[in-house]
């Protein structure tokens, strides 16, 4: 009989305690028949917006449907100057690229969205292509050109370089969003003789560069 009293108490002691623990809000008003009462009653609303930082450079996710996710694919453009028109000058055209064939073959789609003001953007590579060995062509061999894509202005790039190129400022407007995008086409200079060899590669013989976008 003890134990049966003691729940109960518990029980009260609990049923007591649950109006302390409702957060709602209610309110009552009375009076006379003739009157017109008015009741209120609040409710408080918080919105947290993440900061969304995403950058796409090549095969990625997509961008337009407002679900952003990561995509690991690296993309490999590759310039293959004939014998006879090697280091004359004449700028040669990539292959690759997920922009695909002609008249944007050696392309990439690139992109920027962001909510948090203006994004600065580069490029880094670890030093000038090599062959495996001590034969090098420099970065700077390769321009990259933007064109429009979908919005009204192209997205512009950072000059390749070997080592850390210049910072290219994206400004935002006054709402602080970004979403710019452009196409990136690479094309090889073509300015000098170099040695016969492979130059680059995946993520061999400096061949790899890194993009990286940041803002405040």
């Amino acid at each position: 009989m003890k134990h049966t009293l003691r729940l109960a108490g518990i029980l009260g002691t609990a049923a007591l305690a649950v109006p302390y623990l409702a957060t709602a809000e209610s309110n009552v008003q009375s009076g006379a028949a003739t009157s017109n009462p008015g009741a209120t009653a609040h409710v408080d609303f918080t919105i947290v917006i993440p900061k969304i930082l995403y950058l796409r450079v090549g095969t990625g996710s997509s961008y337009t449907t407002g679900v952003y996710t990561s995509n690991p694919a690296v993309d490999l453009i590759t310039f293959s100057p004939a014998a006879g028109v090697v280091g004359n000058g004449a700028a040669v055209a990539g292959t690759g690229g997920d922009q695909g064939g002609p008249p944007a073959t050696g392309a990439e789609t690139a992109a920027i969205v962001s909510n948090s003001g203006n994004v600065t953007l580069n490029v880094t590579s670890n030093g000038a292509l090599n062959d495996g060995g001590a034969d090098t062509i420099a970065f700077t061999q390769i321009t990259t050109t933007p064109k429009t894509l979908t919005s009204a202005t192209a997205l512009p790039a950072p000059a390749l370089v070997n080592g850390a190129s210049a910072n290219v400022v994206i400004n935002a407007p006054a709402t602080k969003v970004i979403v710019q995008d452009a196409v990136w086409t690479y094309t090889y200079n073509n300015t000098t003789l170099p040695p016969a060899g492979t130059y680059g590669g995946v993520n061999i013989n400096n061949g790899r560069v890194v993009y990286t976008a940041t803002m405040p």
